[in-house]
């Protein structure tokens, strides 16, 4: 009898898992915050506990220590699935991690490196900790894979400077599993053109065509697009080179991703709720940029797709604030009554399904 599936999305300050039983029943939550200084270990159920983290060893350690003491040490695990940012061109599907898939994922480097030497550190402790483990990778960018050329492709001339420079998007766990999860809730079929936005400290918007992503915000990196908790969105190239000439790259790749968004709008916060509570005039104009942008290139997406059908939101964001539903929705009355839904984010679970369905584990006895 297989044992539970663990889900890891590991990260540069934090690390994060779900335990997922019989029937894909969440069974429990670990997360490592804090990595690099005094962190903490929180167990779905209880109080944070304070404990040392200085890197991402640690904080495995940690996760895994938590889980054995919850009864789900890693000799008891089927496998463990991966959410892995970035896998390029190569990757399009879910893939069990070989060497090669490895060397794969960390080829992607250079496309997501705030991300995936993160991913290949987990994934190169638990094959430490537990050679016979099985692990699969589940990629953000596979979702996009069929997006058209005409919608990846930069204006750019074909270099080899310019090789790899392209759309990709992200947030493509969270899209497929909005997907699986809708037609479940409304007990009709997925609608044939789909607004989906994936709203939180991370947005993007994606437009789904017969269940298929055909566009979607976030480029090159998870930089572009929406206005998001700290990372700048939309922006004049012209605009970014004057930047990097006038401080230099690395403070420039600070602004843009960490200093921006709504906390470069507010002053204060990236975090949509403290926004909310402030009540300043530049909290309010952090949401109503955050609305605007987010409802305008929506409009990009009905072009895409055709025209839409439905909207569904998803993510912290998304499903959590009515206000900025409203204001978004508001925005886009000139298209029609459309439907509009609440999908609760559900992407681990949607990355255990695929790992079990890769593997051929049965877990209706896990």
């Amino acid at each position: 009898m297989p044992g539970p599936i663990l889900v890891l999305n590991a990260g540069s300050s934090s690390i994060k898992c779900a335990l997922f039983g019989a029937h894909f029943r969440e069974m429990l939550r670990v997360e490592a915050t804090g990595i690099g200084a005094r962190g903490a270990v929180k167990v779905s159920g209880a109080a944070p506990r304070a404990l040392s983290l200085p890197d991402n060893a640690a904080a495995l350690r940690a996760v895994a220590d938590a889980l054995a003491a919850e009864g789900a040490a890693l000799d008891r695990l089927a496998l463990v699935a991966h959410r892995v940012v970035h896998g390029g061109d190569e990757f399009t599907a879910p893939a069990r991690i070989t060497d090669k898939v490895r060397a794969g994922i960390e080829a992607c480097i250079p496309l997501a490196s705030l991300h995936n030497p993160h991913h290949l550190a987990a994934i190169d402790w638990i094959a430490q900790a537990a050679p016979s483990l099985p692990q699969v990778a589940s990629f953000d960018t596979a979702f996009h894979a069929t997006v058209p050329e005409v919608a990846r492709r930069y204006a750019l001339p074909d270099l080899p400077a310019t090789r790899g420079l392209r759309r990709y998007g992200f947030h493509g766990n969270s899209y497929a599993a909005l997907t699986r999860a809708l037609p479940e809730m409304t007990g009709a079929p997925l609608p044939a053109r789909l607004l989906a936005l994936h709203l939180g400290n991370g947005a993007s918007l994606c437009a789904i065509r017969e269940g298929k992503s055909v566009a979607t915000t976030m480029g090159y990196s998870p930089l572009g697009g929406l206005t998001m908790g700290t990372r700048v969105g939309v922006i004049d190239p012209g605009a970014v080179l004057e930047l990097v000439s006038r401080v230099g790259l690395p403070q420039a790749d600070q602004i843009l991703s960490a200093q921006s968004g709504l906390l470069g709008l507010s002053g204060f916060s990236g975090d949509m709720r403290e926004l909310a509570a402030g009540d300043t005039p530049r909290a309010a104009f952090a949401r109503d940029h955050f609305a605007y942008w987010a409802a305008r290139q929506a409009g990009s997406m009905f072009a895409a797709m055709g025209g839409c059908d439905a909207i569904a939101f998803t993510g912290g964001i998304g499903e959590n604030d009515a206000d900025i539903r409203t204001r978004i929705t508001d925005l886009l009355r000139w298209a029609g009554d459309l439907p509009v839904h609440v999908v609760p984010a559900a992407e681990e679970a949607h990355i255990a399904m695929q790992a079990a369905q890769l593997t051929g584990i049965d877990t209706a006895d896990a």
